[in-house]
């Protein structure tokens, strides 16, 4: 009892001076690393928020992207000569993109807009420097048109030319609205070179209102800072970075678009990152003073905690060892279950005498045969059901077969008993009906065995009892039939009248 007790204290005593130890480093550490989690926790929220921002955008060229294929099917089936027709394709392709120019030009940048208008872009700086069929760079950025073109050749290797979608930048705009920023925050893609191609949020920010975020900050911030946001742009890396632009310090979290070498950077004032950092400070702060509080009552409800933990892992290990054990159709005890508790109480009563049932459904494949599988679970159902109801709950009764049941009696103490309880079995089968709509009455062949007399282990007890099985089954069936036959109560009468 003393080492139980030992043992018990020492169960409590080390995850308690644990929890007082961490809580002491916690409080002592607290106003140096704080700030630190803070601080890399709006980091991180920044850099997620980026993200998203980004993959909006992208979506939205993707589905510019998607419309334009089955344009540039139609157009290369019917060619450039026909421009009635293909202007009319150009609109359909400008009404499900909700843009407003769709250009269909050969190689050289000649060709006519959704209104069948000549145009020619093949003087636009753009169109001359793009790699129109590099699918490293699926987008470009014309310049004077303020527009992302989506570039979709028309035949192979654009032998009939490109169908141009001009996605409009001013519809970046929208994404950052709603966005939980202040009005100081800005959203913009940002080529390599640092030139701004679309702005969402305040234009006017000191960071961009030049149309280069390079030159922007190069003024104000330190040259090392500057050369690390230019190398990490360039290179295609994300984070975060402090920099000042206008007297006016902004932490800009980039990441790259993985198209076009672009970038997408959300820029926030130093003073909203501040705000933001000191709101999960203060959170943080009443989280120690949580601590406290908890390390107070803890010792006042750990032990009730730890019998209702104990409680409830008593009861999911019994809830699952149950689940475990039994048959799904019929919800009786499966066949290792039914076997592994009728060992066990063999072991621990080896000379009490009990009495084993074994016995399947009779014609059971005719019945599957003839009314169904479904009629047959249903019959293997209700017999589970009503079965197990006329024991008692300490007997053990299982499925051990596809219609093969097992119910082992407890106890039984003497022979009247024994014919009693076959008896009731006898009967059970005689009333014995299944089926919602359709009654059918379904027989049984039963054996019956005695535990120890006809087998003092299962193995042993199991073959008796199939014997009794086979013996009802070659009678006849729809009965009942001892491994050894035994005198009904009336034949042990006259055997005793005669003594």
């Amino acid at each position: 009892m003393d080492s139980q007790n030992k043992s018990s204290i020492l169960q409590w005593f080390i995850p308690t001076s644990i929890m007082m130890v961490v809580v002491v480093v916690m409080l002592v550490s607290f106003s140096s690393k704080s700030n630190k989690s803070a601080e890399l926790s709006v980091s991180k929220n920044m850099i997620s928020a980026v993200e998203g921002f980004g993959k909006s955008f992208l979506h939205e060229l993707e589905v510019v992207s998607k419309i334009g294929e089955p344009v540039c099917a139609l157009l290369e089936k019917q060619g450039m000569q026909e421009i009635t027709s293909a202007a009319e394709l150009l609109c359909v392709a400008a009404d499900c993109a909700e843009i407003e120019k769709v250009l269909y030009v050969n190689v050289d940048g000649e060709g006519f807009d959704q209104t069948g208008a000549y145009v020619d872009v093949g003087i636009e700086e753009w169109f001359q420097t793009a790699e129109l069929l590099d699918t490293t760079f699926p987008y470009i950025y014309a310049s004077k048109d303020q527009a992302a073109v989506v570039v979709k050749p028309v035949g192979k290797n654009a032998v009939q030319g490109y169908l141009l979608m001009f996605y409009p930048m001013e519809r970046f705009s929208d994404i950052l609205v709603q966005s939980g920023y202040d009005s100081t925050s800005f959203l913009a893609i940002v080529d390599m070179e640092g030139g701004v191609l679309g702005v969402s949020g305040l234009a006017s920010n000191e960071c961009i209102k030049d149309g280069n975020l390079f030159a922007a900050v190069d003024e104000e911030t330190d040259q090392e800072t500057v050369k690390e946001l230019q190398s990490r742009i360039k290179n295609g890396s994300r984070g975060n970075l402090l920099v000042q632009a206008g007297k006016q310090s902004y932490i800009l979290t980039f990441m790259p678009l993985e198209i076009n070498r672009w970038d997408i950077v959300l820029g926030v004032s130093g003073f909203y990152a501040d705000r933001q950092v000191g709101y999960l400070s203060k959170d943080a702060r009443n989280m120690a003073i949580s601590l406290l509080i908890v390390i107070g009552v803890f010792f006042c409800i750990v032990m009730v905690l730890n019998i209702v933990g104990k409680i409830r892992s008593n009861e999911k290990k019994k809830e699952l060892e149950n689940k475990a054990d039994t048959d799904l159709l019929t919800g009786l005890s499966n066949k290792l279950a039914t076997e592994r508790k009728i060992k066990d109480y063999m072991i621990k009563n080896p000379d009490t005498q009990s009495m084993m049932f074994l016995f399947d459904i009779d014609n059971f494949k005719k019945i599957n045969d003839t009314m169904g599988h479904a009629f047959g679970d249903e019959v293997l159902r209700t017999l589970g059901k009503q079965i197990g109801s006329i024991f008692r709950a300490s007997d053990v009764v299982g499925r051990v077969g596809g219609d093969e049941f097992m119910v082992f009696l407890k106890d039984i103490s003497n022979d009247h008993d024994i014919l009693k309880e076959a008896q009731k079995v006898e009967t059970f089968f005689k009333g014995f009906q299944a089926g919602e709509y359709v009654k059918y009455k379904a027989t049984a062949s039963i054996g019956v065995a005695i535990f120890p007399q006809e087998g003092e282990d299962f193995e042993t007890l199991y073959k008796a009892a199939d014997q009794g099985l086979y013996k009802a089954k070659k009678r006849g069936k729809n009965q009942l039939a001892f491994y050894k036959d035994r005198p009904n109560a009336e034949q042990k009468e006259k055997s005793a009248s005669e003594e």
